[in-house]
């Protein structure tokens, strides 16, 4: 019978021994994507800024791409286009630009600019107070999650593995957004919700190894913990390369055949699953080196068959 493997079942890579470079680099991304928050920002999406968005229908013949050519010398700003398909657009107006034009006017703007080749769907106004409160609610969202997830993995485990689940899944999170922040492509509230996912897709990688580091700590009590470590990494390595491909390449279709709707979601995806996968390897498991985990002696002749039998 044929069997698939990304990765062999005794594979003896030794992962720790490149953990101060890899936690150097990963310190060395969280700083920036911190800097870059606050000195470039992120392109926050119409959910945050307030703003006006229009459904429109425009017919089979029309190319998207030339709705958005004409539409972009709207004198309300520069709209964001998304196609829902079967010639159905989204079209976006953030700013406080938006709020000073009557539904009327712009309705009569867009019918002139794509010749009248238009049917008006819906037309919605979001305010800025509006959007800051989305803001809020999404940063309350995801401190709740970090509060959750480090009770949960201090109950399961012990407080060192809590902390270190909790900066593995910080530094996810900043590798999402310094991904945004250098493409600027459009944050929005569908984006948020994708990164809650991937710090829950993260700690569920993470938590597998840290269950095997746990068991192989009580196995293994005079084995040096970086070779614990790599131990319980690798035997780790097939199951969490396996679910991270077909994760990756779900949402790699969803992609390259989904709508523009859901772009920045995808995106947000693809960037956790890889960083995600990374950080179960070389980041949370190299913090717990620094953690003081406290092993209780075990006698060495059953050390010496434990040590011969893996």
């Amino acid at each position: 019978m044929l069997r698939f493997r990304i990765v062999k079942d005794d594979t003896k890579v030794k992962f720790m021994s490149i953990h101060k470079l890899a936690l150097f680099l990963s310190g060395a991304m969280m700083v920036l994507s911190v800097v870059l928050l606050f000195t470039r920002g992120l392109n926050l999406g119409i959910d945050f800024t307030g703003g006006l968005l229009v459904e429109i229908k425009t017919p089979m013949a029309v190319h998207i791409g030339e709705v958005r050519e004409a539409l972009s010398k709207l004198s309300t700003g520069a709209p964001t286009i998304q196609e829902f398909g079967n010639g159905e657009v989204m079209v976006k107006i953030p700013g406080k630009e938006a709020a000073h034009v009557t539904r009327k006017e712009l309705y009569a703007e867009i019918s002139t600019l794509l010749h009248n080749k238009v049917e008006f769907r819906r037309a919605e106004y979001v305010g800025p107070q509006v959007g800051h409160e989305l803001i809020m609610v999404g940063i309350k969202a995801f401190i709740y999650s970090m509060i959750g997830i480090l009770l949960y993995i201090w109950v399961r485990f012990e407080w060192q593995f809590g902390i270190t689940g909790c900066i593995a899944l910080a530094h996810d999170v900043c590798a999402t957004l310094l991904f945004f922040t250098l493409t600027q492509y459009e944050f929005d509230l569908s984006t948020v919700a994708a990164v809650l996912l991937v710090a829950g897709y993260s700690i569920n990688d993470t938590v597998v190894v840290f269950d095997r580091i746990r068991e192989n700590l009580r196995k293994f009590r005079k084995m040096p913990l970086p070779d614990v470590f790599n131990l319980s990494v690798n035997q780790t390595l097939s199951r969490t390369m396996m679910t991270s491909m077909m994760t990756f390449l779900a949402m790699l279709a969803l992609l390259i055949f989904g709508p523009e709707v859901i772009r920045g979601f995808t995106y947000a995806m693809l960037v956790g699953i890889v960083v995600g996968t990374y950080s179960s390897i070389f980041v949370a498991s190299p913090i717990l080196l620094y953690m003081n985990l406290r092993r209780e002696p075990a006698p060495a002749k059953k050390e010496t068959e434990l040590a011969k039998q893996s």
